[in-house]
Protein backbone atom coordinates (compact mmCIF):
# COMPACT_ATOMS: atom_id res chain seq x y z
CA UNK A 1 0.00 0.00 0.00
CA UNK A 2 1.11 3.51 -0.95
CA UNK A 3 2.13 5.87 2.04
CA UNK A 4 1.96 9.53 1.32
CA UNK A 5 5.18 11.20 2.55
CA UNK A 6 5.60 14.81 4.05
CA UNK A 7 8.01 17.42 4.88
CA UNK A 8 8.20 18.05 8.81
CA UNK A 9 11.71 19.81 8.62
CA UNK A 10 14.09 22.16 6.38
CA UNK A 11 17.66 23.44 6.41
CA UNK A 12 20.22 25.57 4.46
CA UNK A 13 23.53 27.32 4.06
CA UNK A 14 23.18 28.96 0.69
CA UNK A 15 24.70 32.22 -0.96
CA UNK A 16 21.92 34.30 0.31
CA UNK A 17 21.14 32.84 3.76
CA UNK A 18 22.37 30.74 6.47
CA UNK A 19 19.40 29.07 7.67
CA UNK A 20 16.46 28.78 6.32
CA UNK A 21 14.28 31.62 7.06
CA UNK A 22 17.43 33.98 6.32
CA UNK A 23 17.58 32.08 2.55
CA UNK A 24 13.90 32.74 2.22
CA UNK A 25 13.70 35.97 2.85
CA UNK A 26 16.67 36.66 0.58
CA UNK A 27 14.93 34.72 -2.49
CA UNK A 28 11.59 36.62 -1.67
CA UNK A 29 13.55 40.01 -2.15
CA UNK A 30 15.30 39.26 -4.85
CA UNK A 31 18.78 38.90 -2.91
CA UNK A 32 21.80 38.92 -5.02
CA UNK A 33 23.85 36.41 -4.28
CA UNK A 34 26.41 36.94 -6.37
CA UNK A 35 29.73 38.39 -6.12
CA UNK A 36 33.21 38.43 -6.90
CA UNK A 37 35.33 35.06 -6.02
CA UNK A 38 37.40 35.14 -2.56
CA UNK A 39 38.30 31.09 -2.22
CA UNK A 40 41.23 31.34 -5.02
CA UNK A 41 43.12 33.93 -7.02
CA UNK A 42 41.22 34.08 -10.45
CA UNK A 43 43.83 36.45 -12.24
CA UNK A 44 44.30 33.62 -14.72
CA UNK A 45 40.34 32.46 -14.73
CA UNK A 46 38.18 33.65 -17.53
CA UNK A 47 35.32 33.63 -14.88
CA UNK A 48 35.66 35.36 -11.81
CA UNK A 49 32.06 35.86 -10.41
CA UNK A 50 30.81 33.19 -7.89
CA UNK A 51 27.71 32.51 -5.55
CA UNK A 52 29.85 32.11 -2.61
CA UNK A 53 28.43 30.94 0.81
CA UNK A 54 29.10 34.36 3.13
CA UNK A 55 30.59 34.28 7.44
CA UNK A 56 30.52 30.36 7.05
CA UNK A 57 31.91 29.08 9.86
CA UNK A 58 31.69 25.00 11.22
CA UNK A 59 30.55 25.08 14.82
CA UNK A 60 32.86 22.66 15.20
CA UNK A 61 36.65 23.61 14.72
CA UNK A 62 38.05 20.54 15.75
CA UNK A 63 35.57 17.97 13.88
CA UNK A 64 35.54 20.29 10.79
CA UNK A 65 39.31 19.69 10.36
CA UNK A 66 38.51 16.26 9.33
CA UNK A 67 35.42 17.45 6.70
CA UNK A 68 35.97 18.57 3.61
CA UNK A 69 34.36 22.33 3.24
CA UNK A 70 30.73 20.36 1.09
CA UNK A 71 30.83 17.90 4.41
CA UNK A 72 30.43 20.62 6.73
CA UNK A 73 28.00 22.74 4.60
CA UNK A 74 25.65 19.65 4.45
CA UNK A 75 26.02 18.13 8.29
CA UNK A 76 25.65 22.18 9.02
CA UNK A 77 21.87 22.16 6.67
CA UNK A 78 20.82 18.92 7.97
CA UNK A 79 21.38 19.78 11.22
CA UNK A 80 18.80 22.44 11.11
CA UNK A 81 16.37 20.33 9.62
CA UNK A 82 16.56 17.54 12.03
CA UNK A 83 16.56 19.76 14.91
CA UNK A 84 13.58 21.70 13.17
CA UNK A 85 11.37 18.12 12.46
CA UNK A 86 11.83 17.27 16.39
CA UNK A 87 12.69 13.78 15.71
CA UNK A 88 15.14 11.90 17.67
CA UNK A 89 16.75 8.96 16.69
CA UNK A 90 15.36 5.98 19.49
CA UNK A 91 12.93 8.26 20.80
CA UNK A 92 10.55 8.77 18.62
CA UNK A 93 11.96 7.55 15.23
CA UNK A 94 13.14 3.60 14.89
CA UNK A 95 16.82 3.95 14.29
CA UNK A 96 16.56 1.28 11.73
CA UNK A 97 13.13 3.11 10.13
CA UNK A 98 15.34 6.35 9.66
CA UNK A 99 17.50 6.74 6.58
CA UNK A 100 19.92 8.82 4.84
CA UNK A 101 19.80 9.74 1.02
CA UNK A 102 22.34 12.86 0.31
CA UNK A 103 23.50 13.35 -3.31
CA UNK A 104 26.51 16.01 -4.74
CA UNK A 105 27.70 16.64 -8.16
CA UNK A 106 31.71 16.30 -7.37
CA UNK A 107 32.20 15.61 -3.67
CA UNK A 108 35.35 16.67 -1.98
CA UNK A 109 37.17 18.36 -4.67
CA UNK A 110 38.87 20.88 -2.39
CA UNK A 111 40.17 18.73 -0.40
CA UNK A 112 41.25 16.81 -3.35
CA UNK A 113 42.83 19.70 -4.84
CA UNK A 114 44.79 20.92 -1.94
CA UNK A 115 46.30 17.29 -0.79
CA UNK A 116 47.21 17.09 -4.86
CA UNK A 117 49.05 20.20 -4.46
CA UNK A 118 50.85 19.42 -0.64
CA UNK A 119 52.07 15.99 -2.67
CA UNK A 120 53.84 17.92 -5.44
CA UNK A 121 55.09 20.71 -3.51
CA UNK A 122 56.17 18.64 0.18
CA UNK A 123 55.76 14.96 -0.95
CA UNK A 124 53.84 12.18 -0.89
CA UNK A 125 54.06 11.34 2.26
CA UNK A 126 52.54 14.48 3.36
CA UNK A 127 49.36 14.01 2.34
CA UNK A 128 46.87 13.67 4.26
CA UNK A 129 45.95 9.71 6.03
CA UNK A 130 42.15 11.19 5.89
CA UNK A 131 42.12 12.45 2.05
CA UNK A 132 40.02 9.24 0.86
CA UNK A 133 37.14 9.57 3.36
CA UNK A 134 37.24 13.36 3.16
CA UNK A 135 36.64 13.19 -1.13
CA UNK A 136 34.44 10.07 -1.57
CA UNK A 137 31.04 11.50 -2.75
CA UNK A 138 29.01 8.91 -0.50
CA UNK A 139 30.87 10.08 2.65
CA UNK A 140 28.22 12.80 3.69
CA UNK A 141 25.81 10.13 3.70
CA UNK A 142 27.74 7.68 5.79
CA UNK A 143 28.31 11.00 8.27
CA UNK A 144 24.75 12.06 8.66
CA UNK A 145 23.98 8.87 9.44
CA UNK A 146 26.44 8.50 11.99
CA UNK A 147 26.09 12.21 13.37
CA UNK A 148 21.91 11.49 13.30
CA UNK A 149 22.12 7.37 14.05
CA UNK A 150 19.76 6.58 10.66
CA UNK A 151 20.17 2.78 10.48
CA UNK A 152 17.66 2.29 7.38
CA UNK A 153 18.90 2.55 3.96
CA UNK A 154 22.59 5.13 3.32
CA UNK A 155 22.65 5.84 0.00
CA UNK A 156 24.93 9.06 -1.40
CA UNK A 157 23.45 10.09 -5.31
CA UNK A 158 25.98 11.42 -7.48
CA UNK A 159 24.24 12.52 -10.56
CA UNK A 160 25.44 15.89 -11.08
CA UNK A 161 23.49 18.84 -10.87
CA UNK A 162 20.03 16.75 -10.41
CA UNK A 163 21.76 15.09 -7.14
CA UNK A 164 19.64 17.02 -5.03
CA UNK A 165 16.62 16.41 -6.22
CA UNK A 166 16.89 13.03 -7.28
CA UNK A 167 17.95 12.28 -3.43
CA UNK A 168 14.68 13.73 -1.92
CA UNK A 169 12.57 11.84 -4.65
CA UNK A 170 14.72 8.54 -4.03
CA UNK A 171 13.81 9.53 -0.65
CA UNK A 172 10.29 9.36 -0.81
CA UNK A 173 9.97 6.71 -2.70
CA UNK A 174 11.46 4.36 -0.17
CA UNK A 175 9.03 6.20 2.39
CA UNK A 176 6.01 5.54 -0.08
CA UNK A 177 6.95 1.98 -0.63
CA UNK A 178 7.34 1.13 3.21
CA UNK A 179 10.94 0.88 3.72
CA UNK A 180 11.45 3.71 5.66
CA UNK A 181 9.57 5.83 8.36
CA UNK A 182 11.43 9.30 7.58
CA UNK A 183 14.29 10.28 5.57
CA UNK A 184 16.84 12.43 5.87
CA UNK A 185 17.33 13.54 1.96
CA UNK A 186 18.73 16.74 0.29
CA UNK A 187 22.66 17.69 -1.32
CA UNK A 188 25.39 19.52 -0.73
CA UNK A 189 28.15 21.47 -2.82
CA UNK A 190 31.55 23.39 -2.86
CA UNK A 191 33.74 23.20 -5.99
CA UNK A 192 35.31 26.31 -5.72
CA UNK A 193 38.90 24.67 -6.12
CA UNK A 194 40.83 26.16 -8.88
CA UNK A 195 41.10 23.70 -11.14
CA UNK A 196 37.61 22.15 -11.09
CA UNK A 197 36.45 25.78 -11.58
CA UNK A 198 39.19 25.98 -14.50
CA UNK A 199 37.25 22.72 -16.23
CA UNK A 200 33.61 24.25 -16.10
CA UNK A 201 35.22 27.64 -17.62
CA UNK A 202 37.20 26.14 -20.19
CA UNK A 203 33.89 24.22 -21.93
CA UNK A 204 32.71 27.46 -21.34
CA UNK A 205 29.77 26.57 -19.43
CA UNK A 206 30.43 29.51 -16.81
CA UNK A 207 29.64 33.71 -17.26
CA UNK A 208 32.48 35.72 -18.13
CA UNK A 209 30.84 38.78 -17.29
CA UNK A 210 32.02 40.83 -14.51
CA UNK A 211 29.16 42.42 -13.66
CA UNK A 212 27.67 40.72 -10.91
CA UNK A 213 24.13 41.89 -11.87
CA UNK A 214 24.79 40.32 -15.32
CA UNK A 215 25.89 37.42 -15.32
CA UNK A 216 23.52 34.91 -13.77
CA UNK A 217 20.97 35.50 -16.18
CA UNK A 218 18.27 32.97 -16.74
CA UNK A 219 15.88 33.05 -19.72
CA UNK A 220 17.81 36.46 -20.73
CA UNK A 221 18.45 36.98 -24.39
CA UNK A 222 22.47 37.62 -23.20
CA UNK A 223 22.49 35.19 -20.98
CA UNK A 224 26.10 33.41 -21.55
CA UNK A 225 26.55 30.91 -18.88
CA UNK A 226 25.62 29.64 -15.52
CA UNK A 227 27.45 31.04 -12.40
CA UNK A 228 28.87 28.68 -9.84
CA UNK A 229 27.60 28.49 -6.18
CA UNK A 230 28.14 26.34 -3.04
CA UNK A 231 25.76 25.76 -0.34
CA UNK A 232 23.53 22.99 1.47
CA UNK A 233 20.02 21.91 1.67
CA UNK A 234 18.20 19.23 3.46
CA UNK A 235 14.32 18.41 4.43
CA UNK A 236 13.27 15.72 6.54
CA UNK A 237 10.70 13.45 4.66
CA UNK A 238 8.37 11.20 7.09
CA UNK A 239 5.35 8.89 6.68
CA UNK A 240 1.93 11.35 6.96
CA UNK A 241 0.60 9.22 9.97
CA UNK A 242 3.93 8.87 12.13
CA UNK A 243 4.43 13.05 12.06
CA UNK A 244 1.06 13.02 12.76
CA UNK A 245 1.04 10.42 15.67
CA UNK A 246 4.13 13.07 17.08
CA UNK A 247 2.05 16.10 16.82
CA UNK A 248 4.76 17.23 13.95
CA UNK A 249 4.69 20.46 12.15
CA UNK A 250 4.34 19.64 8.34
CA UNK A 251 5.21 21.80 5.59
CA UNK A 252 4.11 20.39 2.66
CA UNK A 253 3.57 16.96 0.96
CA UNK A 254 5.65 15.20 -1.78
CA UNK A 255 3.38 13.83 -3.75
CA UNK A 256 5.05 13.19 -7.28
CA UNK A 257 8.40 12.33 -8.60
CA UNK A 258 10.01 11.78 -12.20
CA UNK A 259 13.47 10.59 -13.13
CA UNK A 260 14.84 10.01 -16.99
CA UNK A 261 17.96 10.38 -18.97
CA UNK A 262 18.18 11.70 -22.11
CA UNK A 263 20.61 9.10 -23.43
CA UNK A 264 21.78 12.19 -25.68
CA UNK A 265 25.27 14.18 -24.99
CA UNK A 266 27.67 14.49 -22.06
CA UNK A 267 26.76 18.12 -21.15
CA UNK A 268 24.17 19.56 -23.49
CA UNK A 269 20.33 19.14 -22.89
CA UNK A 270 18.54 17.14 -25.66
CA UNK A 271 17.03 19.65 -28.16
CA UNK A 272 13.67 18.27 -28.20
CA UNK A 273 13.58 18.31 -23.98
CA UNK A 274 12.29 14.99 -24.62
CA UNK A 275 14.17 13.63 -21.59
CA UNK A 276 13.02 16.50 -18.93
CA UNK A 277 9.40 16.86 -20.40
CA UNK A 278 9.15 12.71 -19.39
CA UNK A 279 10.31 13.26 -16.17
CA UNK A 280 7.50 16.53 -15.89
CA UNK A 281 5.26 14.05 -16.97
CA UNK A 282 6.38 11.34 -14.85
CA UNK A 283 5.71 13.67 -11.50
CA UNK A 284 2.15 14.52 -12.98
CA UNK A 285 1.01 11.43 -13.07
CA UNK A 286 2.35 9.86 -9.64
CA UNK A 287 0.74 12.47 -8.54
CA UNK A 288 -2.53 12.16 -10.29
CA UNK A 289 -3.17 15.62 -11.45
CA UNK A 290 -3.55 17.43 -14.43
CA UNK A 291 -1.03 19.39 -15.25
CA UNK A 292 -2.70 22.62 -15.26
CA UNK A 293 -3.03 22.24 -12.01
CA UNK A 294 0.47 23.34 -11.40
CA UNK A 295 0.49 26.90 -10.39
CA UNK A 296 4.58 27.04 -10.49
CA UNK A 297 7.50 26.03 -12.08
CA UNK A 298 11.03 26.22 -10.30
CA UNK A 299 12.86 26.04 -13.32
CA UNK A 300 16.19 24.33 -13.74
CA UNK A 301 16.99 27.86 -15.46
CA UNK A 302 21.22 27.84 -15.16
CA UNK A 303 21.69 30.50 -17.52
CA UNK A 304 22.99 28.62 -20.17
CA UNK A 305 22.15 29.08 -24.14
CA UNK A 306 21.35 25.60 -24.44
CA UNK A 307 19.76 24.53 -21.14
CA UNK A 308 17.00 27.68 -21.00
CA UNK A 309 15.87 27.38 -24.30
CA UNK A 310 15.22 23.29 -24.36
CA UNK A 311 13.94 23.59 -20.86
CA UNK A 312 11.22 25.90 -21.75
CA UNK A 313 10.61 23.73 -25.19
CA UNK A 314 9.91 20.92 -22.60
CA UNK A 315 7.78 22.81 -20.41
CA UNK A 316 5.42 23.63 -23.28
CA UNK A 317 5.60 20.20 -24.61
CA UNK A 318 3.96 18.92 -21.26
CA UNK A 319 1.78 21.62 -20.62
CA UNK A 320 0.66 23.16 -24.08
CA UNK A 321 -0.86 25.60 -24.30
CA UNK A 322 -1.22 26.02 -20.36
CA UNK A 323 2.70 27.05 -20.18
CA UNK A 324 1.80 30.43 -20.44
CA UNK A 325 -0.57 30.53 -17.47
CA UNK A 326 2.19 28.88 -15.09
CA UNK A 327 4.65 31.42 -13.95
CA UNK A 328 8.57 29.71 -14.26
CA UNK A 329 11.25 31.15 -12.55
CA UNK A 330 14.84 30.69 -11.76
CA UNK A 331 16.12 31.16 -8.87
CA UNK A 332 19.73 30.56 -9.70
CA UNK A 333 19.49 34.18 -10.62
CA UNK A 334 20.47 34.70 -7.31
CA UNK A 335 22.29 31.68 -5.99
CA UNK A 336 24.30 30.69 -8.72
CA UNK A 337 24.01 26.93 -9.56
CA UNK A 338 24.96 24.76 -6.75
CA UNK A 339 24.95 21.92 -8.88
CA UNK A 340 24.47 18.58 -6.62
CA UNK A 341 22.88 20.71 -4.07
CA UNK A 342 20.73 22.90 -6.59
CA UNK A 343 17.84 20.86 -6.22
CA UNK A 344 17.79 20.34 -2.90
CA UNK A 345 18.04 24.53 -1.93
CA UNK A 346 14.83 24.46 -4.43
CA UNK A 347 13.00 22.38 -3.26
CA UNK A 348 13.07 24.21 0.13
CA UNK A 349 12.56 27.32 -1.56
CA UNK A 350 9.02 25.86 -3.07
CA UNK A 351 8.01 24.26 0.31
CA UNK A 352 8.38 28.27 1.41
CA UNK A 353 6.78 29.47 -1.68
CA UNK A 354 4.15 27.66 -1.14
CA UNK A 355 3.54 28.55 2.75
CA UNK A 356 3.61 32.00 2.27
CA UNK A 357 1.96 32.04 -1.23
CA UNK A 358 4.64 33.99 -3.19
CA UNK A 359 6.09 33.05 -6.68
CA UNK A 360 9.61 33.88 -6.71
CA UNK A 361 11.50 35.93 -9.15
CA UNK A 362 14.30 35.49 -12.01
CA UNK A 363 16.81 38.28 -11.32
CA UNK A 364 18.65 40.09 -13.76
CA UNK A 365 16.26 39.06 -16.55
CA UNK A 366 16.40 42.18 -18.98
CA UNK A 367 16.58 41.70 -22.70
CA UNK A 368 14.00 39.13 -23.30
CA UNK A 369 14.50 36.13 -25.82
CA UNK A 370 11.98 35.92 -28.92
CA UNK A 371 12.31 32.12 -27.96
CA UNK A 372 11.59 32.14 -24.93
CA UNK A 373 8.16 33.29 -24.18
CA UNK A 374 6.76 31.97 -20.74
CA UNK A 375 6.03 33.77 -18.05
CA UNK A 376 9.40 33.96 -15.99
CA UNK A 377 8.58 36.21 -13.25
CA UNK A 378 11.29 38.90 -14.28
CA UNK A 379 12.72 41.53 -11.37
CA UNK A 380 10.06 41.02 -8.78
CA UNK A 381 8.16 38.05 -7.18
CA UNK A 382 4.55 38.27 -6.80
CA UNK A 383 1.80 36.82 -4.96
CA UNK A 384 -0.21 33.86 -5.38
CA UNK A 385 -1.73 31.06 -4.09
CA UNK A 386 -0.02 28.08 -4.47
CA UNK A 387 -1.27 24.30 -4.24
CA UNK A 388 1.25 22.21 -6.40
CA UNK A 389 4.73 23.29 -7.36
CA UNK A 390 7.38 21.82 -9.42
CA UNK A 391 11.20 22.04 -9.35
CA UNK A 392 12.86 20.79 -12.36
CA UNK A 393 16.74 19.60 -12.08
CA UNK A 394 18.92 18.67 -15.39
CA UNK A 395 22.28 17.54 -15.32
CA UNK A 396 25.56 16.72 -17.32
CA UNK A 397 24.97 13.10 -18.73
CA UNK A 398 21.38 13.66 -19.72
CA UNK A 399 20.17 13.20 -15.73
CA UNK A 400 16.57 14.63 -15.33
CA UNK A 401 15.04 15.02 -12.13
CA UNK A 402 11.60 16.39 -11.26
CA UNK A 403 9.43 16.58 -7.99
CA UNK A 404 6.03 17.94 -7.46
CA UNK A 405 5.44 19.29 -3.75
CA UNK A 406 1.99 19.88 -2.81
CA UNK A 407 0.24 22.52 0.05
CA UNK A 408 -0.58 19.96 2.92
CA UNK A 409 -4.44 19.83 3.84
Amino acid sequence: MDRRVVITGMGAITPVGNNVNEFWLGIKEGKNGIDLITHFDTADQKAIMGGEVKDFEYSDKKAGKRLDRSSQFGLTAASEAVLDSGLVSGENIDPHRFGVIAGTGIGGIMTLEKETRKAYDRGVSRVSALLVPMVIPNILAGNLAINFSAKASCIGIVTACSAGTHSIGEAYRTIKHGYADAMISGGSEAAFAPVCFSGFANMTALSTRKDKNRCSTPFDKERDGFVMGEGSGFVILEELEHALARNAKIYGEIVGYGTTCDAYHITSPSPTGEGAAAAMQQAIDEAGIKPNEVDYINAHGTGTPYNDLFETIAIKSVFGEDAYNIPVSSTKSMTGHLLGAAGAIEAVICVKAIENGIVPPTINLEVPDEELDLDYVPGVGREKELNYVMSNSLGFGGHNGTILIKKYV
